[in-house]
């Protein structure tokens, strides 16, 4: 497809004319607004959209592995730290296509390969929705199971003995 730039230029002038009546000009025709330019998509962008998309997945707890999701669930404690969407997430980018890596944590009792496909459904849905970039695949490690006792050993517990 392509665009004509259309210009007024002013008209010839005929006796007893003022000169101020316009005709319109074509000029060249211009190639088609895409392919004016070259967006880039950096690699944090796509990996903070599927971070969020996965996050979003019912008997998905969180992502990350060992270390540094346990450094991320402090950052996610300090006032200002924010949260790091792409924590547990690595991506991929080329000029039309991406690759996702997550590694995710279950809720005790979901069927895995269940979440899985709805993860990875949901990331390449809404990767490929707001980005236009071709998801040719996401990859889903679950790095662990977050049982629910786990929440109560955060908190301070009576002990039994006495």
């Amino acid at each position: 497809m392509t665009d004509t730039i259309t210009r007024a230029v002013p008209a010839e002038s005929a006796p007893g004319s003022t000169g101020k009546h316009l005709r319109h000009h074509t000029t060249a025709a211009l190639p088609a607004p895409e392919s004016r330019g070259r967006t880039t998509i950096a690699d944090g962008v796509v990996a903070q959209i599927a971070g969020m998309a996965a996050r979003e997945v019912p008997g998905i707890h969180s992502l990350g592995a060992g270390v540094s999701r346990a450094i991320g669930a402090m950052r996610d404690h300090v006032p200002g730290g924010g949260t790091n969407l792409s924590r547990g997430v690595k991506v991929e980018v080329g000029e039309r296509q991406a690759a996702v890596d997550l590694d995710v944590v279950v809720e005790y009792g979901v069927a895995i390969l269940d979440i899985a496909a709805t993860a990875r459904e949901h990331v390449i849905s809404e990767v490929e929705r707001t980005t236009g970039l071709e998801v040719v695949e996401v990859n889903i490690s679950v790095v662990d199971v977050h049982l629910p006792e786990d929440e109560n050993d955060s908190s301070p517990s009576e002990s039994r003995v006495q």
